[in-house]
């Protein structure tokens, strides 16, 4: 009897625990997602279901209408969190019976938040720009997105310029400045690697132009830290997108990003290429002679990119992250200039040039982080390895003048490997502490060899020596930061300690008596970084910052390689092995205010350069009358910088978002030219005068980039860009204006979209200039940017949400299958 007892007991909470879990499967909740300011609803916002100890459990992504359902939840009590970047998250306890088995949560309104939430990833409509402690994060929305390439997405971002020519890129009107990927160098050549990044696979802009003691103090005028976006998504998943540009020749590109991720394993593989060809030309006229100089230049390029990862998830303090980067790019390049003196055609030459060539650069990351019981509380260690190799040749003929044909050959092998151990501990809500160790090791071997012939000292023609430079510079590194918030104030100091070893290496070899020279360099030096950071938030509207670092400048590849990297047939560039770094002390003023519908950013900062790094121009005196010219580096006295930014984002209406910026920057250049005191046709060295130049530059860039939304479906975009006339130590540059038109039509629920832009629609982008260092002359170049680009995104995969996510160094948070 007691056995039947306990088994029909048995049988009955068997029978109720089939029939709640039966009930429970059926279970389900909706609603829908609204902006508190707009009232529009928000597509892609992340609905996650936890339990009430916080484990996730699913979720889903709200469509195109803001609207969500979650069906089939087993559980009776748990928390619903609604989490969307930029905004402020809402968590809602539900529970579920056999009563309220399907709840509807109605209408959920969330607000902005000035923090956004970076485990989220999503696109928004607009982009929008953010003013924080150390840096300034402009968020790509759609309408940016639909640039191309990462080279033509800088042109929009304020404070920073990419010359359209040679792809350089500057910030505050100087090159001097680092761009990281995920907060990673690369050895890849910045203007090849920005070409190669889809506009598509950024989802932010970090400048950080005053970066605190944890970072490298390279760049007098900072970083620039491209964000890609990271997959949080549970299963299988990822976005294709190509894009297709044209004026005179074809420009394409596309990327495909795939993850997959589920329980402590996430696999990722990504691909990418462009492959563009483009035509440029130019002229430059110097009346001094009556001469000029034609150009014109034919570029093909093809780039492909292949990341591979792996994160391992060991348990919930531990985590394991591999991954490798490949990347191969073939180029070929050729040209013609001529060279024309009206008054005596004997002098005429003209160069026609083929140079082509190949590189490749692999790249290695290791990444293990333990996470201790206090939350922010770890310590993490990093390897990043990464290699570089080129090998090109240039075919220079001369079928009008007196030159010889000749052939150069150049190949190029760096490597780069980088240690960083970090650690982090809040003591408490209101303040933390940051300490790291760093070995950046890097060296790089440069070959050159030419059949071609040269001057040598005393003026004989002989054959060009082949050389080989070797350089090596290691750098030990350790930093400190403490972070302490004081009700409305919050402050941070920090300071990075390097030691620092250089040592240079030019071999020369003269044929045909196979004799060599050597010239050696070497700079050992140990210096300090400091920083500091002010925070005053009166109220939610108004924010004040003033920040302070110290910064240094060393000398790149470019600047100090003795071998020529250029010619033309009247200019010649070459590095200076000498070269010494250049230090800076900086200081910032930012005020953010937040208004109704969006909030403006107004910045001021004063730099002070010691041992400055500049241009020098030199007459060639191994042919007076030629007027050739050679370019290289030099270091000069001290020198000061100082600007104004004003930057804003603002929706006046619903259908209408713009961004605007306007910058200033006043810089006193001081560099070496050179000139003569008599007529160039009977000038001989000793007319050579050599003087330090000084210019005053002050440049001015205003932007407007401007979107406007038709329908849920369709954006239109308008941008324009204009920049002041400006001054180096070479020319007194003309201003450039553009105005770019765009639109986009979105498709399945937002998941493709289509995009077709008309670039510098009146045609008028092109770089003016003229001179009187070392001669007077005037110039100017023109590219492609007259362009019809035709771009398609598309995404595709589940759309559950996952927690956890890849570390990035730079910010950090952390990015799962990014990319790069």
């Amino acid at each position: 009897m007691k056995n039947i007892a306990v088994l029909l007991t048995f049988l009955m909470f068997s029978h109720l625990a089939l029939f709640a879990h039966n009930i429970l499967d059926e279970s389900s909740i909706s609603g829908r997602v609204i902006d508190s300011k707009s009232t529009e609803p928000l597509a892609f916002v992340n609905i996650i279901i936890k339990s009430q100890s916080g484990e996730l459990i699913t979720g889903v992504i709200t469509d195109q209408d803001g609207v969500f359902e979650i069906s089939n939840i087993k559980e009776t009590t748990f928390i619903v969190s609604i989490q969307y970047i930029g905004y402020k998250t809402i968590n809602k306890e539900v529970t579920l019976n056999r009563d309220t088995k399907t709840l509807d949560l109605g209408t959920i309104v969330i607000e902005e938040d000035n923090t956004a939430l970076d485990e989220v990833t999503i696109i928004a409509e607009t982009s929008s720009i953010q003013q924080k402690v150390d840096r300034k994060v402009i968020t790509i929305g759609k309408d940016l997105a639909a640039s191309g390439t990462a080279s033509e997405l800088m042109v929009g971002i304020p404070s920073v310029s990419v010359d359209p020519q040679t792809g350089d890129i500057s910030l505050r009107g100087n090159t001097n400045v680092r761009v990281m990927v995920d907060g990673k160098l690369s050895n890849i050549p910045t203007a090849q690697l920005l070409k190669q990044i889809p506009s598509t696979a950024i989802k932010s802009i970090e400048l950080i132009t005053n970066p605190s003691a944890k970072y490298n103090p390279e760049g007098m005028s900072g970083l620039i830290n491209i964000i890609l976006h990271k997959n949080t998504m549970l299963g299988f998943n990822g976005n294709l997108s190509m894009g297709l540009a044209y004026e005179r020749t074809a420009k394409f590109n596309s990327a495909l990003t795939t993850n997959y991720r589920n329980g402590k394993l996430n696999v990722y593989a990504n691909y990418s290429n462009n492959i563009s060809e483009n035509k440029n030309h130019g002229n430059i006229n110097r009346p001094e002679n009556n001469s000029k100089q034609l150009f014109s230049f034919n570029d093909n390029t093809k780039n492909h990119l292949i990341k591979f990862g792996v994160d391992y998830y060991i348990n919930e303090k531990h985590t394991l992250s591999i991954s490798t980067n490949q990347n191969t790019s073939d180029y070929k390049n050729d040209g013609e200039s001529n060279a024309i003196y009206v008054n005596n055609h004997s002098l005429d030459q003209t160069q026609l040039w083929l140079d082509k060539g190949d590189n490749s650069t692999s790249q290695y990351n290791f990444d293990y982080k333990i996470n201790f019981d206090d939350d922010g509380h770890n310590i993490e260690f990093e390897i990043d390895h990464n290699t570089y190799s080129s090998n090109g040749i240039a075919d220079f003929s001369y079928p009008v003048g007196s030159s010889t044909d000749y052939i150069d050959l150049n190949k190029t092998n760096r490597k780069r490997t980088i240690l960083n151990l970090d650690y982090a501990n809040p003591f408490n809500e209101n303040s933390k502490i940051e300490l790291g160790l760093q070995a950046n090791l890097f060296n790089s071997l440069i070959g050159y060899a030419s059949t071609g012939d040269t001057y040598d000292i005393s003026g004989s023609l002989v054959p060009t020596p082949s050389s080989d430079f070797d350089y090596t510079r290691n750098i030990y590194s350790l930093y400190g930061n403490y972070n302490k918030k004081i009700d409305k104030w919050s402050y941070q100091l920090g300071l990075r300690l390097e030691n620092v070893n250089v040592n240079a290496l030019e071999i020369k070899t003269s044929q045909p008596l196979n004799n060599s020279s050597e010239t050696a360099f070497s700079n050992d030096y140990f210096e300090f970084y400091p920083s500091a950071y002010i925070t005053y938030e009166p109220s939610e509207k108004n924010s004040f910052q003033i920040n302070y670092s110290r910064r240094i400048d060393r000398p790149g590849i470019g600047q100090v390689n003795p071998i020529k990297e250029w010619s033309t047939p009247l200019i010649s560039s070459y590095g200076n092995i000498n070269l010494r770094p250049q230090f800076t002390n900086s200081m910032e003023f930012n005020y953010t205010r937040n208004i109704k519908g969006g909030s403006v950013t107004f910045g001021t900062f004063y730099r002070k350069i010691s041992n400055e790094i500049n241009r020098a121009l030199f007459i060639d005196r191994s042919d007076v009358n030629s007027g050739r010219i050679i370019l290289t580096h030099d270091n000069f006295d001290n020198s000061t910088a100082h600007g104004v930014e004003l930057s804003s984002s603002y929706k006046p209406t619903k259908w209408w978002s713009l961004n605007g910026s306007f910058d200033l920057y006043s810089q006193t250049l001081k560099g070496i030219a050179e000139r003569l005191e008599t007529p160039l046709e009977t000038a001989v060295v000793n007319d050579i005068v050599t003087e330090i130049k000084t210019v005053d530059n002050i440049v001015w860039n205003f932007r407007l980039y401007n979107s406007f939304k038709v329908s849920k479906r369709v954006n239109l975009t308008a941008f324009g860009f204009y920049r002041g006339a400006n001054s180096n130590l070479q020319f007194n540059v003309k201003p450039m204006y553009f105005v770019n038109i765009g639109s986009r039509v979105s498709f399945l629920d937002g998941k493709g979209s289509v995009s077709l832009n008309y670039n510098d629609i009146l045609n008028t982008m092109k770089f003016g200039f003229d001179g009187s260092s070392p001669y007077i002359q005037e110039g100017e170049f023109n590219w492609e940017s007259n362009t019809i680009y035709l771009g398609l995104t598309y995404r595709f995969g589940n759309t559950k949400y996952s927690a956890k996510s890849r570390k990035n160094r730079a910010n950090d948070e952390k990015s799962s299958g990014g990319f790069m």
